[in-house]
């Protein structure tokens, strides 16, 4: 059976998130805090997932991650949902051990038959990243959803937080930004065919240098950039370390083809409500770099905090594992953000 699977649902990919504002709404309770000295990171740092001591120089890594699809294919869903999963695990410099399935299914819309297809997807990925997808958990849904209950493994001294950079480290992003926009021109029939191939590739790379990257001392803090956008986990990384940001917009990674399609007005809903959240904290400015850089990310890049002295070594580490990557900002003590051409 041939389906088109966003014609299925109100969202696409990390852009149905909840925004960061209304999200800071629903965490708010009146009970304090945990007080489990073995629970390194949880709620309060915003970070990309939890991480509990097992007491033996080893933590144990949580998080969970699911939504709706952003591509027609099953299948496709099914890597990019897996991809986006596990990322969380290498954000935080982690091993991924093994994944548990996360399945929403309109059964009278869409036969089981397509289902089975997305969590072969996943399977696939799953293979990929060297794990298991071990089980999982399903319920008839209005819309189709679909995502990974991932556990996976880290040095204690190798876990990489996202509120742990320093000034003057500088700012790398290891995936051009731009996913949304390109994903909302396939919703509205404008993506063009030559360009079909570009979100999907870069949505089902993994992101595994994250776990090499835990192993360098001088790599400060990382995170991966979803559906909050660049600047929405930009400002998670810089309010946490207590520092602000100069980035230089040239040397921002961006898809080329996203630009044509901005002038199309291909701009997903999400990135609309990131900028309510978190514009406060921003210079105004021009509405095409915003709807860039407030652009949610489905398996996007990590976002990488670098002691400026270890420029060359982390570099020549990135380009031996396959990423050309190009400092695009600093991290400046005076907990504002400049933007500079």
């Amino acid at each position: 059976m041939k389906v088109k699977l966003t014609q299925y649902s109100h969202g696409a990919g990390c852009g149905c998130k909840i925004s960061p504002k209304d999200l800071d709404i629903i965490l708010k309770s009146k009970f304090p805090a945990g007080l489990d000295a073995n629970l390194l990171v949880g709620n309060a740092s915003k970070d990309d997932a939890a991480v509990y001591d097992l007491g033996d120089g080893t933590a144990v890594i949580s998080t969970t991650d699911f939504f709706m699809p952003i591509v027609d294919d099953p299948a496709m869903f099914g890597q990019i949902a897996a991809t986006n999963a596990i990322s969380d695990v290498y954000a935080m410099g982690g091993r991924p051990l093994m994944a548990i399935a996360i399945l929403g299914w309109p059964l009278d819309k869409l036969p089981a038959e397509v289902a089975a297809q997305v969590i072969d997807g996943a399977r696939q990925t799953c293979k990929e990243a060297g794990i298991q997808l071990a089980g999982g958990h399903s319920i008839d849904s209005p819309e189709p959803i679909f995502g990974l209950a991932v556990t996976g493994l880290v040095n204690v001294d190798n876990i990489k937080k996202n509120n742990t950079a320093k000034a003057d480290d500088l700012l790398y992003l290891s995936k051009p930004l731009g996913i949304g926009i390109l994903s909302t021109a396939q919703k509205q029939g404008k993506l063009k065919d030559e360009h079909q191939h570009i979100g999907p590739d870069l949505m089902c790379q993994l992101n595994t240098f994250g776990q090499i990257a835990s192993q360098q001392s001088y790599i400060h803090a990382m995170t991966d950039v979803t559906g909050f956008a660049l600047l929405g986990h930009l400002q998670e990384m810089c309010q946490g370390s207590q520092l602000g940001a100069q980035l230089h917009v040239s040397k921002i990674p961006i898809i080329p083809e996203a630009l044509q399609y901005l002038k199309l007005d291909c701009v997903p809903g999400g990135t609309h409500r990131n900028w309510q959240s978190y514009g406060e904290y921003y210079p105004q400015m021009p509405v095409e770099l915003k709807n860039i850089l407030c652009d949610p990310q489905t398996s996007g890049g990590l976002l990488m905090a670098v002691a400026k002295n270890n420029q060359q070594e982390f570099e020549e580490l990135a380009l031996s594992n396959g990423l050309n990557l190009t400092a695009f900002g600093q991290l400046t003590k005076s907990k504002t953000f400049i933007f500079k051409a």
